[in-house]
């Protein structure tokens, strides 16, 4: 199967940001949706089993999905290329239960610097397909940028109780995400982006559902609600999951997940606006997501190749210069 070229770093970048917009409304239908039905891990496992159920109407409908699940059969990839979801699972479940103690403010802040942390670790190591990314003083500067305005974008919003623990966790929760990403991307190079779809679903559902089975979730009793609209979590993290896989071959980890976050502020920022009760118009989330958008930028400049000075030429014995 000839393998598909990555689309240009800007409008890959461009679909990144769609996808976090797409983020911020997955995470308000999960947590709306874990309230009403009794536990806060709900919203989360209704997300993957819709991605799942997605995952296998695309093995019936798209002949390049099954096409690629059996090219990866046959690419000899590592066996942990294959665990990215697991990062996906990690951060859903650290957030379902992390989040009502720090507080969405803090730990926002200690997952993108995770994030940020673990994209400039994970492109010097190499382990996307966009290959090894040196660790430049503009990149550094964009991933510094980026935590900067996640911290802007939150001022006023509450604190909550500052455990260290707790906060460590939620900076694992974004080298995690870091990891998803590079390793999604590698499956995803190997096989086709469906395939990689499908492998990060399938791999990272069970977990889940494990961890949901574990806290007694589904012996409350759950309390399903009847608006549809809490059910499209699945469908936008499918939408998340490509765009992710898209950003990485094109541009790598650490500006894609940037990019990411621009398009959660800025979609935030809109559903602050357009839903009822939402906190209206808020100028640090404004200024979060365009400071975030000049991290991206940032981030992606080139390294300046040292510039070669010409050697003056040699004089002759007899006084002529030599070229």
């Amino acid at each position: 199967m000839p393998a598909v070229r990555p689309l240009p770093a800007p409008a890959a970048l461009s679909l990144v940001v769609l996808g976090g917009v797409a983020s911020a409304a997955q995470g308000v239908v999960n947590s709306e949706l874990g309230q009403r039905a009794g536990d806060p891990v709900l919203g989360a496992v209704v997300n993957n089993l819709g991605g799942c159920l997605l995952v296998l109407v695309g093995l019936v409908a798209l002949p390049s999905m099954r096409a690629g699940l059996a090219t990866l059969r046959r690419a000899g990839l590592p066996w942990w290329s294959y665990l990215g979801g697991l990062g996906g699972a990690a951060i859903v479940v650290i957030g379902t239960y992390v989040v009502p103690v720090l507080g969405v403010a803090v730990f926002t802040i200690a997952q993108v610097t995770g994030g940020s942390l673990g994209g400039l670790a994970v492109d010097r190591a190499g382990l996307s397909p966009a290959g090894r990314l040196s660790l430049t003083a503009p990149r550094v500067a964009g991933g510094l940028l980026g935590i900067a305005a996640v911290a802007l974008a939150q001022l006023g919003r509450p604190v909550g109780d500052l455990a260290v623990g707790l906060v460590l966790l939620a900076v694992a929760g974004g080298l995690a995400v870091a990891l998803q990403a590079a390793l999604n991307g590698r499956v995803s190079a190997a096989g086709t982006t469906s395939a990689g779809i499908a492998v990060n679903f399938a791999v990272s559902t069970p977990p889940i559902f494990a961890v949901a089975a574990l806290v007694g979730a589904f012996a409350v009793g759950p309390r399903w609600p009847g608006q549809w609209w809490l059910y499209v979590g699945g469908v936008l993290g499918v939408g998340i999951v490509l765009a992710l896989l898209v950003g990485v071959r094109a541009a790598g980890v650490l500006r894609t997940g940037l990019a990411l976050v621009a398009g959660q502020l800025g979609g935030a920022l809109v559903l602050d606006l357009a839903l009822p009760g939402g906190a209206g118009a808020r100028w640090p989330v404004l200024a979060g997501a365009g400071l975030t958008a000049v991290a991206v930028l940032v981030a992606g400049v080139p390294r300046r190749a040292p510039v070669r000075v010409a050697a003056e030429p040699a004089p002759e014995p007899g006084g002529r210069l030599v070229a």
